[in-house]
């Protein structure tokens, strides 16, 4: 008789287990987004739908642009089924002016999608990402903006933070750096407060660990990153889809 021996399968990756000087930078991160937070229209909104529409506008463009649209955009389409009723050019119309509208139209297919099933978008991140114009960091953020689900959501400015604060660099190009940055950000993600955190990551990014001239004196985490002062650690390309 044969004897078959399975093949020992092993993770690509090990799970990345915080430091105590990343268990720090999320202390003092979200003591500083607590006090320091934006306030913007989609945050604590509620509806999955809204904050949807809000991650889809603001793929690869300013917060202070999406801030003249979302509303308008909104007050036309308040629902997930109005918008999936719309004619393709009317939709387009609500977008005009805000660019890259294969946006438009993902969005739009997507609810039509979601309208043709069950008609309630997906919590699960993986589901999320089967829909159209949503990638790895769209669906987290969903998942963690609309529904709790305790995952990263890594944009350009979230990852640049990571990156310069744990000094996440090593081998390779640009997508394997960021890879490592994903790997960390799933890590650093704290139990019941994955939309707090996603957001204070995206907040210093914006505000303060700018691409260009950060203002380092000014940063929360100053003390426990290994970039302060310099600005050597990259994550890699536009990571916000």
């Amino acid at each position: 008789m044969r004897i078959v021996t399975r093949k020992r399968v092993r993770p690509k990756h090990r799970p990345i287990r915080p430091s105590a000087t990343a268990r720090a930078f999320r202390s003092r991160l979200l003591a500083w987004y607590a006090r320091h937070r934006r306030t913007l229209p989609w945050r604590g909104v509620g509806d999955p739908y809204a904050v949807l529409v809000s991650e889809i506008m603001l793929q690869q463009t300013q917060v202070a642009r999406v801030l003249d649209y979302y509303p308008r955009f909104l007050a036309r389409y308040p629902t997930l089924e109005d918008l999936a009723a719309a004619p393709a050019d009317a939709v387009r119309e609500s977008w005009a002016g805000l660019g890259y509208y294969a946006r438009a139209r993902n969005l739009h297919a997507a609810a039509r999608q979601v309208v043709a099933g069950d008609g309630a978008l997906p919590r699960d991140p993986a589901m999320l990402r089967g829909l159209p114009g949503i990638g790895r960091y769209t669906a987290g953020a969903v998942a963690s903006l609309a529904f709790g689900a305790d995952v990263a959501a890594v944009d350009t400015n979230a990852a640049r933070v990571i990156a310069r604060v744990l000094g996440v660099g090593g081998r390779g190009g640009a997508g394997a750096r960021l890879a490592r940055v994903w790997r960390h950000a799933e890590a650093l993600v704290p139990a019941g407060r994955s939309a707090d955190w996603n957001q204070a990551l995206m907040d210093l990014g914006a505000t303060i660990c700018t691409a260009r001239a950060p203002r380092c004196p000014a940063c929360p985490v100053r003390r426990v990153c290994r970039a302060s002062g310099a600005t050597r650690a990259r994550p890699g390309r536009d990571t916000r889809r």
